[in-house]
């Protein structure tokens, strides 16, 4: 399988911010393979000690790290490299806050698990290019789920506030919180 050289420009210079080691290892490999020079952490403390030292072109950041907010870094970086293309990775049904990333900074989100190839297209996408649409897009039942947790999240995981908001018994969010996301 030959691939095309892909135009990462001059200075090809990849951060990945995960505290999933195995996943951040896989990625790694993956992205050297596609010509990035990649510098790893897995911390937001030593994401944000790269961003100072040595600001990358690109980053891909989780959202969700041990010691903190990945949002952390995406601020640093976008304030010691304007140009840098950053992709925030999110999980646990984020998208409210992977939005607000976008809005503070980065390039793009990509929900988890993401692939090297999904990587790649959000860190080369240019800025007036649509992505193309999904090949299989959020169920109406994720949907719904989606949007309870960001209401729950906006209500600072108060169930009382957020079954008010939602004009929902309090006993019926409960029972949609406690089930796993939907596919």
């Amino acid at each position: 399988m030959n691939q095309e050289p892909l135009d990462l420009g001059p200075d090809k210079t990849l951060l990945l911010v995960d505290d999933d080691e195995a996943f951040v290892k896989r990625l790694a490999k993956a992205m050297e393979k596609r010509g990035f020079i990649v510098e790893t952490a897995e911390s937001v403390a030593a994401g944000k000690a790269i961003a100072t030292a040595r600001p990358p072109a690109y980053a891909v950041v989780d959202l969700r790290l041990e010691d903190g907010n990945g949002l952390d870094v995406v601020e640093l970086l976008r304030e010691r490299r304007p140009d840098a293309r950053i992709v925030v990775l999110t999980g646990y049904g984020a998208i409210a806050t992977a939005v607000a990333a976008v809005k503070i900074g980065a390039t793009d989100y990509l929900a988890k698990p993401a692939d090297a190839t999904d990587v790649t297209n959000a860190l080369l996408a240019r800025k007036d290019e649509l992505p193309p649409p999904p090949d299989n897009p959020m169920s109406a039942d994720r949907v719904r789920w989606e949007h309870i947790q960001r209401v729950y999240e906006l209500c600072d995981r108060n169930v009382s506030e957020t079954a008010r908001r939602l004009s929902m018994h309090r006993r019926t969010l409960q029972r949609i919180l406690a089930k796993r996301s939907p596919r």
